[in-house]
């Protein structure tokens, strides 16, 4: 993921540490690798609620679930499959009961944008569930900001807020009102997390999102980053094509790019040493597992951030 992803910055690292039962109220921006980024950092796994229309037969009903998602449902999605959301309520608090972590996008829609949308009732929702079976579920608000939507050796930007928990709320109201309390407390705190930028806006961005390399890291690693970019664009640049044709026109490109990527470049590496090895017959060449991943991270480490 380092390669892919060039620097990842979090506001409060002692989060990640955290132990359940934990939601984590985030915003949408990228499709499912906003989730992938968050389970890899945090310490203790976590599930993910998933938009419900990929959960469609029992192959992918079963994969998914294997990797810890759930789905949910829109309006958009068929009203018929609501009712599936209140099975996948009821498995998000029996994750609490057992002292899991649970991702939600309290959007509800991924838009690749820098930009804080409205607040479904989902996350209000399933807070007030678990507060009412007496589990001490804490609420995290978290903003999720990238430096770029159609580029790989992106800035990534994680900033927590501070914990929502049932003491904080007035359970007894009508749920129409205690969900609006709770979105009201959620929108504050995710306001001042999510970056809030136009796209035409070029220097707010370079400001927000850049971090430039110094002029050391140009120096040194300007050789290798020119042999990661030639090593790897037999790999990269077809992939990339390839899902552009088909995901350009939506908000999954950079989630599915990465996904092709990461089961796609294991093979590839272990072929160009494996290739080497065969021609050269010298264990020496097992370095290049090491070697050729490094020239990529130099390359990521020097490219552009921002998209065109």
């Amino acid at each position: 993921m380092m390669i892919f992803c060039r620097k990842i910055i979090v506001n409060n690292p002692a989060v990640l540490k955290m132990k359940g039962p934990l939601l984590l109220a985030c915003n949408h921006p990228n499709s499912f690798l906003d989730g992938i980024i968050l389970d890899i950092l945090f310490e203790q796994p976590t599930w993910a609620l998933a938009r419900g229309d990929v959960f469609k037969k029992p192959f992918y009903i079963k994969l998914l679930t294997s990797i810890k998602l759930l789905p949910v449902y829109r309006n958009s999605e068929g009203t018929e499959n609501l009712g599936e959301n209140y099975k996948t309520f009821d498995d998000c608090i029996n994750i609490f009961k057992e002292k899991g972590i649970v991702q939600i996008f309290s959007e509800g829609k991924c838009i690749n944008e820098w930009h804080l949308r409205p607040l479904r009732k989902g996350t209000a929702r399933l807070a007030f569930n678990s507060w009412e079976k007496d589990i001490p579920l804490q609420v995290i608000p978290v903003g999720i900001n990238y430096s770029a939507f159609r580029k790989s050796g992106k800035n990534i930007f994680i900033n927590f807020g501070g914990i929502i928990s049932g003491t904080d709320m007035v359970l007894n109201h009508t749920d129409g009102k205690k969900y609006q309390e709770f979105n009201d407390r959620l929108k504050a705190q995710l306001e001042t997390l999510v970056l809030e930028i136009d796209r035409d806006d070029i220097i707010k961005q370079k400001k927000l999102l850049e971090k430039p390399p110094t002029l050391l890291q140009k120096i040194v690693f300007a050789i290798p980053a020119v042999l990661g970019f030639i090593i790897h664009a037999p790999l990269y640049i077809p992939i990339k094509n390839f899902v552009w044709k088909r995901c350009n026109h939506n908000d999954h490109f950079d989630s599915v790019l990465a996904a092709l990527l990461f089961f796609a470049y294991p093979v590839y590496l272990l072929s160009i040493t494996l290739v080497l090895f065969i021609i050269f017959k010298t264990p020496y060449v097992f370095l290049l597992l090491l070697v050729i991943p490094f020239t990529a991270w130099c390359y990521m480490l020097l490219k552009k951030q921002l998209d065109d």
